[in-house]
């Protein structure tokens, strides 16, 4: 189930019981969907109207205008001048999902790409029910976190925890491709599986309030009542003593995909109606997009969306702030990144890469037996272009300059710069080395590239440092303080140029992958020879006592740092 800022009311409401209730979490088993559901499958059935699933999401409110602001289709909506007719049907579990889609009651699938990806196992083993994928709506911005307790600090610091998160939810691939960017596996934390996502008993946030869990995967309302409103948790009103938001989706931006999938047969027997379906979805996106951007000027329609988006998503047409926010918490793709999504090889962020990447890490916690291909439509796009404007657009740079500069010099004058960081690594260099060979480095510039590819809403510094050793043995020689300044600068300057090489030299090797990555989201720093692996020996770098020691100052390090405190950092793409 996928909801969104609604349920902070619910849960604000809940307060005294939630505490309360905390010993009654139970944790279950999440074995693979083979061994859970066992339906006879059967033909889609024939109907006046086709079922089409919803779940609770701001992706989801295209559909609802697309269908004309009403659960059965209109005939003057999209879909009604496409010749479609649609019921659609709020299913927030997902396995109840798979079972009317293996029966035959429907012939459509609504989930992310990791619950398509988790059922495709099951759902392989008859070709009539063989998943394809043929849209993809969003990527989370925003509606989902990791909230860790006190002394976590970075991903990387999980190693050895007890995380909590939904079975079968949306968050079990976001935690591998966590993991990962931090060079772990699920194999280096303890994974407690809850039954719900949210508003019930067994849920991922009511387990951290146990002593034996030490963070959670939730949905953003969640996160901001066990953080105290995206604080630090104060213990009162839910909240978790300590505990603050790790990461949200609003940095990992690139990593939950929500997207519709559709039964083999039925998709053979109406290709011409599932590619209407997709390019009214795309037509649907587009209107809602200009309707929220103009709705001063049309308050009539945009009340009429998100009223009708309220009663069908949140069952109450008085909820259209929450409904507001489920729309802020997503980013829509629309045609350019299903091009870019299911057309792209080279992009990280590839169908086919992510369906491997999320396969990995159900096989190596047991959720999938075996890997199982996952096909998408091989659309021909150009065939959806009618009635779609500014596709041709460019994207611009999401990162401002000044103030990404501004942030990392604070960061460095406070001697802060690990704040925020999710993930971090080096690359060493060898000494008088000012070229950074691709061929040399391909596998930390591949790193670079998918982390941001993948964190699209992080900032990621790059730093260099220089060897003191030149330095140390001037001022043993007895140079003056102007001549150690003139070589500490010298080595400062040579630190910046190192930075700045390997950066350009990943730029280069992306766009030779024909990878676009966005320059500001890197920001260079150099600092000199004041950071030394060895340490500081009062205000002066030590001196390396081995061969090793003074090789390991020789380095460019990375930083990813998310900035989601700095709002004036980064402009989302509209």
């Amino acid at each position: 189930m996928r909801v969104c800022r609604v349920a902070l009311m619910f849960l604000v409401g809940l307060t005294v019981s939630f505490n309360l209730a905390l010993a009654g979490v139970e944790f279950e088993k999440s074995p693979p969907l083979t061994e859970t559901i066992r339906i006879p499958v059967g033909e889609v059935k024939p109907s006046a109207e086709t079922q089409l699933p919803l779940i609770t999401w701001g992706g989801d409110i295209a559909t609802i205008l697309a269908n004309g602001n009403s659960s059965s289709t209109t005939t003057e909506s999209i879909f009604g001048k496409k010749g479609l007719k649609f019921k659609l049907a709020r299913m927030d579990e997902f396995k109840k999902q798979v079972e009317s889609y293996l029966r035959g009651e429907m012939p459509y699938l609504r989930g992310t790409m990791g619950m398509i990806n988790m059922a495709s196992e099951l759902l392989s083993q008859d070709p009539r029910t063989r998943p394809i994928v043929v849209y993809q709506m969003t990527w989370s911005s925003g509606g989902d976190c990791l909230v860790a307790k006190e002394g976590i600090k970075s991903v990387k610091d999980l190693k050895g925890k007890t995380i909590a998160l939904q079975a079968y939810g949306p968050h079990v691939d976001y935690l591998g491709n966590l993991l990962k960017g931090a060079g772990l596996s699920t194999r280096d934390v303890q994974i407690r599986w809850t039954t719900d996502l949210t508003g019930a008993e067994n849920t991922p946030a009511k387990a951290l309030h146990r002593a034996d869990v030490q963070a959670a995967l939730v949905i953003i309302p969640d996160g901001l009542t066990l953080t105290s409103n995206g604080t630090v948790g104060t213990g009162a009103e839910g909240s978790v003593k300590g505990a603050r938001i790790l990461l949200s989706t609003k940095t990992a931006n690139r990593i939950i995909a929500d997207v519709y999938a559709v039964r083999s047969d039925y998709f053979e027997k109406h290709k011409d109606k599932v590619q209407a379906f997709v390019h009214g979805l795309m037509l649907g996106e587009q209107q809602l997009k200009a309707l929220v951007a103009a709705k001063d000027k049309r308050p009539a329609d945009f009340k009429n969306m998100i009223t009708a988006a309220a009663r069908i998503l949140l069952d109450s047409p008085q909820a259209v702030a929450d409904a507001e926010a489920l729309y802020g918490d997503c980013e829509y793709v629309g045609f350019q990144g299903n091009v870019k999504f299911f057309g792209d090889p080279e992009w990280p962020r590839y169908f086919v890469k992510v369906t491997d990447e999320i396969q990995s890490t159900f096989v190596s916690i047991g959720l999938l037996n075996k890997k199982v291909p996952l096909e998408h439509a091989k659309w021909d796009f150009d065939r959806f272009r009618t009635g779609l404007t500014g596709i041709d657009t460019v994207e611009s740079p999401r990162f401002k300059a000044e103030e990404v500069a501004r942030v990392v010099e604070r960061r460095r004058a406070m001697g802060a710069m690990e704040e925020g960081e999710l993930f971090s690594f080096e690359i060493f260099f060898k000494p008088n080395q000012n070229t950074f060979e691709a061929e040399m480095y391909a596998p930390d510039f591949d790193r670079v590239v998918q982390l941001a590819s993948t964190y699209g809403g992080a900032i990621i510094i790059v730093e260099g440092h220089s060897d003191p050793l030149g330095y140390l043995t001037r001022k043993k020689k007895g140079a003056t303080e102007i001549e150690l300044k003139r070589v500490g600068q010298a080595a400062k300057n040579l630190s910046l140029t190192r930075a700045l090489s390997v950066r350009d030299g990943i730029m280069a090797y992306a766009k030779g992958k024909y990878i676009s990555l966005d320059p500001s989201q890197f920001s260079v720093v150099g600092h000199g020879i004041y950071q030394p692996k060895n340490g500081m020996c009062g205000n002066e770098p030590c001196a390396p006592k081995t061969p090793e020691e003074w090789l390991s100052n020789m380095r460019v390090a990375f930083r990813i740092i998310q900035v989601e405190a700095e709002k004036s950092v980064f402009s989302p793409l509209e």
